[in-house]
């Protein structure tokens, strides 16, 4: 569509309207800088994922933050949707990579 979204290290990731040009929509909640992030399929999520070890999906609908995942024990540098699905695939500097389910916020396997 002609929504843009973006990841800053002033903890914030901003939804941005390309076709007017100005931000939309600030989430804050993350306490380090942020990373990464990613749109859901459907359009209605961003996951994000930080410095502070954690990840965050929004939920742009309620511009609220919908669930914290907790897991990696240093920064989480990326994250990514599976295409069409509810899986999380976050990639970690504590060398690991997380694989989620977005709908119920457990971590389904980790790869060293």
């Amino acid at each position: 569509g002609n929504k843009l979204a973006t990841s800053s290290g002033d903890t914030t990731v901003k939804l941005w309207d390309l076709s007017k040009g100005n931000c939309i929509l600030t989430f804050e909640g993350h306490n380090h800088a942020v990373w990464s992030c990613t749109w859901h399929s459907c359009g209605d999520f961003v996951a994000s994922s930080s410095l502070d070890t954690t990840s965050k999906i929004w939920d742009v609908n309620s511009e609220r933050c919908r669930c914290t995942l907790y897991g990696h024990v240093d920064s989480v540098n990326s994250i990514e949707f599976f295409p069409g699905s509810n899986t999380l695939l976050t990639g970690s500097a504590d060398k690991t990579l997380s694989v989620w389910d977005a709908r119920t916020v457990s971590k389904s396997s980790a790869l060293f």
